[in-house]
């Protein structure tokens, strides 16, 4: 990691105050982007519980398969 000295420190602070980042970002202006924009904090349905849920039925049945199988194989 990068380790500023208080000189550079002091510069960038100074071509930060200047620039105004800030000022700059608007965000979403139009109906469509603020509808995109909504949902940014939502989850993908991946982790959901209802998926994590099924994956567990569908595993719990693998396994029964698998247990069926090693004993119609011996």
């Amino acid at each position: 990691m990068r380790h500023w000295t208080p000189e550079e420190r002091a510069r960038q602070s100074a071509l930060i105050r200047n620039w105004k980042p800030w000022e700059q970002s608007t965000g979403p202006t139009s109906e469509a982007g603020k509808a995109t924009a909504a949902g940014n904090a939502m989850k993908h349905g991946i982790r959901s519980a209802e998926w994590v849920a099924e994956q567990r039925r569908i595993n719990a049945i693998m396994r029964e398969f698998r247990e069926l199988v090693e004993k119609t194989t011996k």
